[in-house]
């Protein structure tokens, strides 16, 4: 008798739980700082209105033009079925396989082997890889490497870390202008600027770490998304490897430049990890690669094994907590 290779039901790789507690109570918790955050700037003598203009005003373009300044700065472009038929022709075989919208396809001119997506909804989202990753990448490799990025899409995270990063921002700024002035303050009867400084310090550092950890967690769930997707998790953790190992190949100011899209690339375009993993924007490779490998052995022992029920949790077959 014929052996029936059993794959878990794309439909349900973006429900993960895990992911979205986490995403409701990041926000939840940025919004609270914030709102201490905007206290403290109106007890500091700050208008009103002038305070919710600036705020709306900023946030409006966080929000629409992050994708726009994202893609300038990696130098990249959407590019049409004719300038990439084979790159889209793979996005539009996973996007039948998750069940999704095909996103804006672009290709960014640069050596360093990377992916992202970005953008609000899975509507207008866009999934752009760069030239050192097609180079790189063998096509069942990059095919993981896609699926991942559109599991982004289907989890809808990278709205959350658009957003998140707005109350960082903000925090940023207004530190930075405090310290601008110099912590002084010509109004005697008022408390002054230096405990707006200090409260937007500590807003800052808490909303970096909150989109720390959420981005680490994110890392996991998409990998488990491209896994289910492709059915192949050992074709990710190839693929990963390989980009690990040609990153420090990339020279360094290649590097350097596109760092500051590191919360949002597949790997961080850099070798070097954060000290203790507080810091860092993605999990650990290794723990990457062992998370895969359970996959792998889930996904063939349902394989071999037709009765065996759908994929389990994403922490059970993870051994994430």
């Amino acid at each position: 008798m014929r052996s029936t290779r059993r794959t878990p039901s794309t439909s349900s790789f973006g429900r993960d739980p895990g992911l979205q507690v986490r995403m409701l109570v990041t926000i939840f918790l940025l919004g609270a700082v914030y709102a201490v955050l905007v206290a403290a700037v109106f007890a500091s003598g700050a208008g009103l209105v002038t305070g919710i203009v600036i705020a709306g005003g900023l946030f409006l373009v966080q929000l629409l033009a992050s994708d726009k300044l994202a893609m300038r700065a990696m130098h990249a472009r959407v590019v049409s079925p004719q300038e990439a038929p084979q790159l889209h022709a793979l996005i539009e075989r996973l996007c039948i396989q998750a069940d999704l919208p095909k996103p804006k396809v672009a290709v960014a001119q640069t050596d360093v082997p990377n992916a992202f997506a970005i953008g609000r909804s899975r509507k207008s989202a866009t999934v752009c890889a760069t030239t050192g990753i097609l180079d790189l990448l063998e096509p069942h490799e990059l095919e993981g490497v896609m699926a991942h990025e559109l599991a982004h899409v289907q989890h809808r995270d990278v709205l959350v870390m658009t957003i998140a990063s707005f109350f960082a921002s903000i925090a940023s700024f207004i530190l930075q202008f405090g310290f601008f002035f110099g912590g002084s303050s010509d109004d005697d009867d008022g408390p002054g600027i230096l405990p707006l400084i200090a409260i937007s310090f500590a807003v800052y550092a808490l909303s970096f770490l909150l989109m720390q950890a959420l981005s680490r967690y994110r890392e996991f769930a998409a990998d488990r998304g491209a896994a289910v997707i492709t059915g192949r998790p050992s074709a990710l953790a190839s693929a990963l490897m390989k980009i690990s190992g040609s990153m420090s190949r990339v020279p360094t100011r290649d590097l350097r430049a596109a760092s500051e899209m590191n919360a949002f690339f597949i790997l961080p375009a850099s070798p070097r990890q954060a000290v203790g993993g507080l810091f860092a924007t993605h999990p650990p490779l290794e723990k990457r690669i062992a998370a895969l490998a359970r996959l792998e052995a889930q996904l063939q022992g349902s394989a071999s094994s037709p009765d065996l029920p759908p994929a389990r949790g994403y922490r059970e077959l993870t051994g994430n907590r």
